[in-house]
């Protein structure tokens, strides 16, 4: 017969172990619930920052910074340069611009706004530069865009002129272009429309009526250059991946117009103006609507904006080959335009972007940082001007250059 002691140790045991049993189960409990919770957590955890990782995110807006002749070049804006997707796969998208992909820019300055009329004059006050649209057209050039074996046309039709934006005095079929478009005798950058315009009062607008070799003699005297389409896509951005204007997203914020183009400009559909009301109402002063994350206005808009690269339709899909940012792309070393009906695939054209005041929702939709054009470099349109850029080193340069000037006490040197 047990004792009361064998009886409690007994008892104890079997509260002992019951207990241990009951402990095992809890753990063995809590180990379920945390591998169940951790089944659960995990891939959305996964999830998520694959999410992140591949979805377009807003930085914070950068922060502004204007050259003020001493510190950066007068006029222009610092663009800080990084990576960023190119290019868009967004609805609006056309063929050309896509796919999206990674591209890596190095930091430069940008002029805040388009080289306008009274920029343009000085330089050809001062060297005496004729543009491509005040010269008789040179065949050698113009028959580069022609089919093969087009005829020249009589020296009698080869005559000083620019194409020039007319309009429609009532809705068109939108398949072709020359209905609204032509080329005018006499117009220029002095003469935007025709010989009977002039840009009395528009010191302060956009040049246009410039080709891309009229931009690179600017630029040349200037002492920049033009910026490069990944150069000038990641300044138009401002900061914004992948938004789908330079502003946001959303066309005009709370009613706001944000940039000079066709719908909320022009009280009637593309192409259709009023002869009444003096037809389009063509480019708007600079720095007239707000500008964007760098501090630079009309990225979009207004008028078309030339920059360096040769234009090839298929360019970003030879670039997103690439599984890594690519560095400081210049573009192709040709070019190849499928779309152009007429014109040979292979015509040389340079980049166009930004858009103009004719861009609509129904016809062209360009006022929107990835979208691009090809322009034959010869050619200069009522619609088309241009920026440029400089880097970094060339200004330390021309500060370098300019002290050293001051110092030797040559008359006229600038002061910064």
């Amino acid at each position: 017969m047990k004792s009361e002691r064998d009886r409690g140790s007994a008892k104890s045991s079997r509260s002992n172990g019951s207990a241990a049993v009951t402990q095992t189960r809890a753990g063995r409990t809590r180990k379920l619930l945390l591998w169940g919770a951790l089944l659960v957590i995990l891939p959305a955890c996964v999830g998520a920052a694959v999410s992140w990782a591949f979805t377009p995110h807003t930085p914070a807006h950068p922060q502004i910074v204007l050259g003020d002749g001493t510190h950066g070049p007068l006029g222009m804006a610092w663009v800080p340069g990084g990576q960023f997707l190119m290019g868009s796969d967004a609805k609006q998208a056309q063929p050309n611009e896509r796919p999206a992909h990674k591209v890596k820019v190095h930091g430069f300055w940008m002029d805040r706004h388009h080289v306008t009329n009274a920029e343009f004059r000085r330089f050809v006050e001062a060297t005496g530069y004729v543009t491509t649209a005040e010269k008789k057209p040179d065949w050698d050039t113009l028959k580069v865009q022609l089919p093969p074996g087009t005829p020249r046309p009589p020296e009698s039709a080869m005559v000083a002129g620019a194409m020039v934006f007319v309009g429609t005095s009532r809705p068109v079929p939108l398949d072709d272009y020359s209905q609204w478009w032509r080329y005018v005798p006499g117009a220029d950058w002095r003469h935007p429309t025709g010989p009977d315009s002039n840009i009395i009062g528009k010191d302060d607008h956009p040049v246009v009526q410039v080709s891309y070799e009229d931009a690179q003699a600017y630029a040349k005297w200037a002492g920049k250059r033009l910026p490069t389409e990944a150069e000038w896509e990641f300044a138009a951005r401002g900061g914004l991946e992948q938004a789908t204007y330079a502003w946001g997203d959303q066309f005009s914020p709370d009613g706001k117009q944000m940039a000079n183009v066709w719908q909320g400009q022009q009280p009637q559909s593309f192409p259709v103006v009023n002869p009444k009301a003096g037809g389009a109402l063509g480019t708007s002063p600079a720095g007239t609507f707000p500008a964007n994350g760098y501090g630079l206005s009309d990225m979009t808009g207004n008028a078309w904006q030339w920059v360096a690269d040769w234009y090839r339709a298929d360019q970003f899909r030879r670039e997103a080959v690439s599984t890594s940012a690519i560095d400081n792309p210049v573009g192709p070393s040709d070019s190849w335009d499928p779309a152009d009906q007429g014109v040979p695939v292979n015509a040389p054209k340079r980049v166009t972007r930004g858009g103009s005041f004719l861009c609509n929702e129904i016809y062209c939709l360009s006022y929107r940082p990835s979208a691009r054009r090809g322009t034959d470099p010869y050619n200069s349109m009522s619609h088309l001007g241009f920026r440029l850029v400089m880097d970094e080193d060339t200004w330390k340069e021309a500060g370098a250059r300019q002290a050293s000037a001051r110092a030797a006490g040559v008359p006229g040197a600038p002061g910064g």
